[in-house]
């Protein structure tokens, strides 16, 4: 029973801390969509979509002025495009566009699925999608992509490490113009989920339902202000207030998601609790680890507060609901988050720090700026390291790596809305050619014997 304490409480976590709904994002199965056919295949594809979303958008706006809780974004995801390019003759681009007439017809903010899962080899279809990833981000404003290269079950495919390097490189040189915003729509996964409702890494996995909602639920600057209620507190009570805040918040996103499902007749999936910040001041995740007892974020003692704050949140949010999923945890995407912003331009953090933390959070090393004159084999090495930490650890991680063309370090890329701003960020200049260039699978790890 809610009591008029509880309904304050909330009023003015979403009017002064800035608590929201990151997104409801609806993913849809496009296997029924395959035909020999890319024009028959692309108009099924827009055909469904337009269907199945059409009432999305009106549906979260209703919501939103009925509860009076933020819904950022509107998103919807579909089954990897490369398995339903494969049996086309053609170019895969074409489905791109037509993700992107589709997404403009239903009114939602991104649409994701661009993508291709070769964690254990190319199959077909796979190298021409990944191929064509530049050109379709180039072409395209709402269209995300990302590809899967490793699992905890596989191993890692260092041969598609290698390619993404180059294909990194090539969709931020495709997009020079709009400072390098194609590679901000990238993600390359280890241990990708399948019901992730996040952009840009959000696909329809093949063994979700036909249809069916997803909800991110996001609260960073919740969080900090119950922390700083509470300047004298042991860890111990951080934790506890920590796993209060976040039942509190994942129990609004069940809410949310459940009244969608309801009035778009689809399935709910699952809530993913992750503290998604934002360039806004007051939401970010930077500032909860400083609210701790950081000077600043990247100071030695970051990993073990940022692995502190991720574990009280996914145990506040199991609690809260029995349909917890996606990524859930703490994101860390350095352009999107002001603390993580302040940390990188006055040199608190950097690239060695985010890829120690990234072992013990949500999802890896997100929306990082780098000098333009970065290799692909450096990229091909980072997404590897990023890989062997997901694939060890038997969790999801990531690289959306931003190569800043004709930027060196210092100055900064402006991408504007949740996509924010940063600082080229340094990097290591020590080549690591030969060792991406040997090619071949990195085994699976003993751990993942556990059948």
């Amino acid at each position: 029973m809610l009591n008029a304490r509880d309904i304050l409480e909330t009023i003015t976590m979403i009017q002064d801390e800035n608590l929201d709904i990151r997104t409801i994002t609806m993913g849809i199965s496009l296997l029924d969509c395959i035909d020999s056919d890319i024009d028959i295949a692309c108009q099924k594809v827009y055909d469904k979509i337009t269907h199945c979303a059409k009432d999305l958008v009106k549906v979260g706006e209703d919501i939103e002025k009925e509860y009076g809780v933020p819904i950022i974004n509107k998103r919807i995801s579909v089954t990897p495009i490369a398995i339903i390019s494969a049996a086309s003759k053609g170019d895969p681009v074409k489905f791109a566009l037509t993700l992107e007439k589709a997404a403009i017809a239903c009114g939602v903010n991104f649409i994701g699925g661009y993508s291709a899962l070769v964690q254990k080899g190319f199959s077909a279809g796979d190298k021409e999608l990944i191929l064509s990833i530049p050109e379709a981000l180039a072409v395209t404003d709402h269209v995300c992509s990302s590809v899967n290269i490793g699992s905890t079950k596989t191993g890692i495919n260092l041969d598609a490490c290698k390619l993404m390097g180059e294909i990194v490189k090539q969709t931020s040189e495709r997009t020079a113009d709009r400072d390098c915003i194609g590679s901000a729509k990238l993600v390359v996964f280890c241990n990708a989920p399948e019901d992730n409702p996040f952009m840009a890494g959000a696909f329809h996995g093949v063994g979700e339902p036909d249809c069916i909602i997803n909800v991110g639920v996001s609260g960073p600057g919740v969080v900090r202000a119950a922390l700083a209620k509470a300047p004298d507190a042991d860890i111990t009570e951080i934790a506890d207030i920590i796993k209060k805040i976040a039942f509190k918040i994942t129990r609004m996103g069940q809410l949310v998601g459940v009244e969608a499902s309801r009035r778009l007749g689809v399935p709910f999936g699952i809530v993913d609790l992750s503290l998604a910040p934002t360039p806004a001041v007051g939401d970010s995740v930077a500032y909860i680890l400083e609210e701790i007892g950081l000077e600043k974020c990247g100071a030695h003692g970051t990993t073990a507060t940022l692995a502190l704050l991720n574990d009280a949140v996914k145990k506040g949010g199991v609690m809260a609901s029995s349909k917890v999923g996606g990524l859930s945890g703490a994101f860390i995407p350095v352009t999107e988050d002001a603390g993580m912003i302040d940390a990188a331009r006055c040199g608190s953090l950097s690239l060695d720090k985010l890829e120690a933390m990234t072992a013990v959070c949500s999802v890896g090393l997100d929306m990082v700026v780098v000098p333009g004159d970065i290799t692909p084999e450096t990229i091909a090495a980072i997404i590897a390291d990023e890989a062997a930490i997901g694939m060890v650890n038997f969790k999801t991680t990531a690289v959306r790596l931003i190569p800043a063309i004709g930027k060196n370090i210092g100055d900064e890329l402006e991408f504007g809305g949740l996509l924010g701003n940063g600082p080229v960020m340094k990097i290591n200049y020590h080549s690591p050619a030969k060792f991406i260039n040997r090619g071949g699978q990195i085994p699976a790890p003993l751990q993942s014997l556990k059948n």
